[in-house]
């Protein structure tokens, strides 16, 4: 059998038990595992541990469970509650106001956690039933949640690229600093269609009531300001420290994380009901990825030693003979296609052994590369039938707000994605100029 046989075998079997519901790192390690001894022996026992080791001695790895934990402590505190209000009484005023300020609710929570599906939960919880009790239209407004939730794995501290870096042995500091501007230009973008679409249609997005605003004095809307206090405090001593070069990328974490509990020691929010729901949630999804990560360097490990890597470019570029770009828009459709039915750390895992060797072997910046895997995987978050903001958000909507309208709302902001996927492409720069200018200095 050749091995290109093999490596098609083996990615077919992968593919056959994510599809009987088995959880993602056991497939994926299984597969792994069993294929290495069938090809190799008792000597293939070896490659499955030597990712463990490789995953035990990666220093940056240790950021993973500092950011998750920072991100559930603020959440659990109730911190992000104090935010939402502050743009909801500042922003109120607009027509559309109270959804910019759930973006920019989004942008801060992305910003101190990492995780889209925190940005989720915030926006379903606190912000989608006072923007509909405010008259807010229900389609535009769960578009919103879903869009802005999606910034939390493009915006540092990305928990996705810390897992692209891994994967592709990219320095997450890179990762993390190309993903700025492509996040902020996004929320630009998401902000900027809400001003033009309320001011069309200003029944979608209402201003808050004259006599509503007449009672919130100044003096209540300077002590709201208070409430971003908490929020700039935590990230300039993780994001602002690291860019000054005064702390590690490691250290950053470990200092965003004791921010965090800090911050929520001194707003009195820091109980022992809190505490104990932020560490446990922050294992179960550290240890999660732990094992998928390990599952992913077993996998790849194995697709290295087969020559798969070589015969997949050998396909694209000498038999079907595409060029570079071809080829690459290709991979990200097929992320797109990919997303409808798994989340994006499968569909890193799955793809990653196949597709990031062979961008570096097309002459791609892997960095770069990073960046644009991570928003089509918020294309792909978005895209139904099962895209998997689409599904958290109708678990966490109330019943007025239904799955076709969940569908129908994410058309304006998918297109505005891609729309930001094209100009990344376009000009690498938007991704590569900070992280380039920052490690020069």
């Amino acid at each position: 059998m050749s091995y290109e046989l093999i490596a098609l075998l083996m990615f077919s079997s992968m593919m056959l038990l994510l599809l009987t519901g088995k959880r993602v790192f056991g497939a994926i390690g299984f597969v792994a595992v069993v294929s290495a001894l069938l090809l190799w022996g008792d000597g293939g026992s070896e490659i499955a541990f030597s990712a463990a080791m490789k995953l035990m001695k990666w220093y940056p790895l240790l950021t993973l469970p500092m950011f998750v934990f920072m991100g559930y402590m603020l959440s659990e505190s109730g911190l992000a509650d104090d935010l939402y209000r502050m743009f909801h009484v500042w922003m109120g005023p607009l027509h559309g106001g109270l959804a910019i300020g759930t973006i920019a609710l989004m942008v801060a929570i992305s910003a101190m956690n990492g995780l889209s599906v925190a940005g989720m939960a915030i926006g379903a919880s606190i912000a989608l039933p006072e923007l509909l009790r405010r008259g807010y239209d229900k389609i535009m407004v769960t578009g919103v949640i879903q869009a802005g939730s999606s910034l939390g794995i493009l915006i540092p501290p990305s928990v996705v690229l810390v897992l692209y870096g891994m994967i592709a042995r990219q320095p997450v500091g890179q990762l993390w600093l190309a993903g700025v501007f492509p996040g902020l230009m996004m929320a630009g973008l998401f902000v900027l269609y809400i001003v033009i679409r309320c001011r069309l249609q200003p029944d979608l997005g209402p201003a808050l009531p004259e006599e509503e605003r007449q009672a919130i004095s100044w003096t209540e809307k300077v002590r709201l300001l208070k409430a971003g206090i908490a929020p700039l405090f935590i990230f300039f001593s993780m994001t602002g420290l690291f860019l000054m070069g005064i702390t590690s990328l490691v250290e950053s974490s470990a200092v965003g994380a004791a921010a965090a509990t800090l911050a929520a020691l001194l707003k009195r929010r820091l109980t022992a009901q809190v505490m104990e729901e932020t560490l446990r949630k922050t294992l179960g999804i550290s240890c999660m990825f732990m094992w998928i990560i390990l599952a992913a360097l077993c996998f790849g490990a194995v697709f290295d030693g087969l020559g798969a890597v070589n015969a997949i470019e050998g396909f694209f570029v000498d038999r079907m003979n595409l060029g570079p770009w071809e080829i690459l828009i290709m991979m990200q459709l097929s992320f797109i296609l990919m997303g409808m039915f798994l989340d994006d750390t499968a569909m890193l895992v799955i793809v990653a052994p196949l597709y990031v060797p062979l961008v570096g072997a097309l002459g791609f910046d892997l960095v770069w590369y990073g960046v644009l895997y991570t928003i089509t995987c918020q294309i792909a978050y978005m895209t139904p039938p099962f895209g998997y903001n689409l599904f958290l958000m109708r678990a966490m909507a109330p019943p007025e707000v239904t799955l076709r309208d969940i569908y129908v709302s994410v058309t304006p902001f998918v297109l505005i994605m891609i729309l930001a996927l094209v100009l990344v492409m376009m000009f690498p720069q938007l991704a590569l100029w900070l992280p380039q200018w920052h490690y020069a200095r």
